[in-house]
């Protein structure tokens, strides 16, 4: 699932192609036709992600809330559009550029009311300028649930997914088992500037980058074309600074990867 640097890319992306501009809005699937419709030749008057949520704000007052899930993506082209391929669930066409939505775990009309009502379940997010990450502390600190399962529920924070999870207890030594309520508040505070500072990163960049340059050598990343990690998806390989082999487990259906001897505590 694309973790909360991808929705604020698109967003900027979206932002910067679409707003000011009436944009043709379609539903060539069909799924969204009647939501298409309610906006369709509106003006885009902002792009905006929270979390992993996107919402395209039209001068109608309508909002359209994207959530990709696991299998949502853009797809991008230039006008004029070639025939829709696959199950294209939104088109939007501006003067220069379209954009193809696949696959969205959800896509579809929101009320001002709506939004206020989604924010209001979500914790802050790092990448945000009016994010407090005092919520978010509140809530860590008063749990027995794992410090790595915390992180990961988006009503305590905002777009943080597996790969962040892992990185970010790995890069502060904490043992992702260790109740929240364990938790010291200069160890909460370290957690959220180095998140602040990798997901901004990972925006700019458009890839999630977590590992120091002095510790960016040996094997390679996980996965073609990604950057090196500590942990993450490095089960059974040596740790890059202890040289203890990396343990999985499954926290909350998710993976979970982290080092016996670093994070030991």
């Amino acid at each position: 699932m694309p973790e909360g640097h991808t929705l604020h890319r698109l967003a900027r992306l979206h932002q910067r192609k679409f707003a000011g501009a009436p944009v043709e809005v379609s539903s060539p699937q069909g799924r969204f036709a009647s939501g298409a419709a309610l906006v369709d030749g509106m003006v885009l008057e902002k792009a905006e992600a929270w979390g992993k949520h996107l919402l395209h704000r039209y001068e109608s007052d309508l909002i359209v809330h994207i959530h990709l899930g696991l299998y949502g993506k853009f797809t991008d082209q230039t006008p004029p559009m070639s025939e829709p391929v696959g199950a294209v669930r939104l088109r939007m066409v501006g003067e220069n550029f379209g954009t193809d939505l696949r696959g969205p775990t959800a896509c579809e009309i929101y009320t001002e009311q709506q939004v206020d009502a989604l924010l209001s379940r979500l914790g802050p997010d790092p990448i945000r300028k009016d994010a407090d990450p005092d919520r978010a502390w509140d809530r860590i600190s008063r749990s027995k649930t794992p410090i790595g399962t915390l992180l990961m529920d988006q009503k305590v924070l905002a777009g943080v997914g597996n790969v962040y999870r892992a990185e970010i207890l790995y890069r502060h030594e904490i043992n992702p088992m260790r109740p929240g309520k364990d938790m010291d508040r200069s160890e909460w505070d370290a957690i959220w500037f180095d998140l602040v500072e990798l997901m901004k990163i990972g925006v700019r960049r458009g890839r999630i980058i977590t590992i120091r340059p002095v510790d960016d050598h040996g094997d390679s990343g996980y996965a073609p074309k990604r950057p090196r990690t500590y942990v993450y998806r490095r089960a059974g390989r040596p740790c890059r600074i202890c040289g203890a082999e990396i343990l999985h487990s499954v926290m909350q259906a998710r993976n979970l990867f982290w080092c016996p001897v670093c994070q030991a505590s």
